[in-house]
Order: C-alpha cells, then sequence, then structure tokens
C-alpha cells in the first residue's frame, strides 16, 4: 500500500534544544499510526511540520505525495487538522464553520451542505450546532473541531491529543469516529497522552522521547517486549518510598504518584520475592498489583517516564 503520510530524517531545533532528531516513519491509508512520548518529545513540532504550520530545518515531509515544504498548498489541501488549539471562528455558528472549512478546502456549494449535514449527524451536535461556537462547552468544540477537520474527506487527518480534557461520552464518540476514518481508508496520524486510547485505536506506535525514536511497533508487540511482569506498591507511609527503592535496587524502579513504585521484575515470583524484602525491612505495604505489561509499563519502560495524567500541561 502506498505511503500516504511520510516523514523521513525529520530535524528541528529552537535555539539549542533539538525538537526532532532524525525522526522517521509512514502512515499508509487505512492505518492510525500513534506518536506518543512525554511533554517537549517532539509530538507537537511533527505534527505542524507535516501539516506545513512549520518547516523542517532538515529531512523532508509529504502528504499524499507532496512535499510539505516545495509544495505546502497541495499537501496542506490533502490534510485535515485538529490540534490542541481551536481554529473554529467563535463568532460563527457551528453550522456555519462547516460550510466556512468546506468552502476554504473548495468543496461545492451543495456538496457542502450535504456533507455538514452528514458530519452533525455522525458527531450527534444537532442540539448545539446553530449557537455561536463561543457558547459551547470543550466537549462540543472538540466535536466540531474533528468534523471540519475532515468536511472535505481529505486522504490524511493529523489528530493532536484530540481527546485531551474531554468526558468519557465525549471520548468514546471521537474514537469511534477515528475508527470510521480509518476503516474508509484515510491515513491517520495521532499524538495522545491516554494509553487506552492508543491501545486501542493505533495499529502501530512510534514512542519518542527529546526527539528520537525510543520504541516502535504494534500496541501488542511493545507490551510483549517487556517479558516480565509489573509491580506496583503503595506505601502507608509515603515518606518509605526512598527507603524502598533502595531496597528494591536489584530491580528497575520508577516513582507513581506520591506514595507508590513501579517495580519491573523477570517473572511472578521475583514480585513476591520484592514484596518479601519489603516487609522484612518493616516498610508497611498498604496495597499493591501485579499484572501483566499493559502499554502504560511499555511506555514508561521506554522514556523512563509515567504516562502524564489526562490534561497535564
Amino acid at each position: 500500500m502506498t505511503a500516504v503520510i511520510e516523514a523521513e530524517d525529520l530535524c528541528k531545533s529552537f535555539g539549542e534544544v533539538d525538537a526532532l532528531d532524525g525522526l522517521s516513519f509512514t502512515v499508509d491509508g487505512g492505518q492510525v499510526f500513534g506518536l506518543l512520548g512525554p511533554n517537549g518529545a517532539g509530538k507537537t513540532t511533527t505534527v505542524r511540520i507535516l501539516s506545513t504550520l512549520d518547516k523542517p530545518d532538515a529531512g523532508f515531509g509529504r502528504i499524499a505525495g507532496f512535499d510539505v515544504v516545495d509544495k505546502p498548498h497541495q499537501a496542506r489541501a490533502s490534510a485535515g487538522l485538529a490540534g490542541q488549539s481551536t481554529t473554529l471562528d467563535l463568532k460563527l455558528k457551528g453550522r456555519e464553520n462547516l460550510k466556512l472549512f468546506a468552502w476554504l478546502y473548495g468543496v461545492p456549494r451543495q456538496a457542502a451542505a450535504e456533507r455538514s449535514e452528514e458530519l452533525i449527524d455522525r458527531f450527534d451536535m444537532g442540539h448545539y450546532i446553530d449557537r455561536p461556537v463561543e457558547t459551547y462547552s470543550g466537549g462540543e468544540q472538540r466535536r466540531l473541531d474533528l468534523a471540519v477537520s475532515i468536511v472535505a474527506e481529505p486522504p490524511a487527518v493529523f489528530l493532536d491529543e484530540p481527546t485531551s480534557g474531554l468526558d468519557p461520552a465525549s471520548r468514546l464518540t471521537v474514537w469511534r469516529e477515528i475508527e470510521h476514518l480509518a476503516a474508509a481508508g484515510t491515513a491517520v496520524l495521532l499524538t495522545t497522552q491516554n494509553m487506552d486510547e492508543a491501545d486501542r485505536l493505533a495499529n502501530e506506535i512510534m514512542v519518542i522521547d527529546r526527539g528520537r525514536q525510543v520504541g516502535r511497533g504494534s500496541p501488542r508487540q511493545l507490551k510483549d517486549a517487556l517479558k516480565r511482569d509489573a509491580l506496583v506498591v503503595t506505601f502507608s507511609n509515603s515518606g518509605d518510598r526512598a527507603d524502598a527503592s533502595a531496597l528494591l535496587d536489584g530491580h528497575v524502579v520508577s516513582a507513581v504518584g506520591d506514595d507508590s513504585l513501579h517495580v519491573r521484575t523477570e517473572r511472578r515470583l521475583d514480585s513476591f520475592d520484592a514484596l518479601a524484602v519489603l516487609a522484612a525491612s518493616g516498610i508497611e505495604v498498604s496495597d499493591f498489583d501485579v499484572h501483566k505489561p499493559t502499554l502504560d509499563d511499555a511506555y514508561l519502560a521506554l522514556t523512563g517516564h509515567v504516562a502524564p495524567d489526562e490534561g497535564a500541561p
């Protein structure tokens, strides 16, 4: 299958900070490609370059075969973008925004009207679509943001943390629409801080840190690569966490919250050995969980960071 989104050796610096350092990937039609990483890893910079909002210092990007630097207008017309900041006209009504963006993409008037009605129905926006956008809730704006990004049915869509701050019902609506897009053959580049979202939606995931790839594969491949159990220990006294970390020096240990440790062990027996070490030392454990690796565990192993909470800055 021909790649719709292409990035090869993308590099971008801001002063002395290397935001991207040789990032390469492709996204085919019908694929959801998840880009994960801690804050400042380069996710939004990647989206900005591929959506022609910024230029790389080196490397290249193509959308539907159009170079994002040499042919930005054609590349821009081939992609929809729902970024972290809204592009909507807040003074206009939602229906007017849909028609405006359709016009900007060159969609004929009748087709734009029909497409707008289709999206209003699909995103369940009928009860608020004729109000000014400035009166919308955050979740209502995010639905409309996504709808206007696909009003022209582009072959590629960039979704930069599309469900950040949404309530569970709105998040599920957006997830279903992303699945609908992929099923219809759209190439989707998804950045997210939500590991459940990436696990459900992404066919392939690239984990980046400081602008470089640190892991890549399907959600299952990333989890299976750990080949070990994960143990999360919560202490009765948060002050015991530092002592516990020192006692478990033979394991890879990371802090979780204020009173817990994430311990990666080779097998289930090692998890209970670790608990025995803590008990023998007099450190009181209030709770623990031993589980097979999740995408959170894989992310932690690759970056050394716990995935940020939803909506974290």
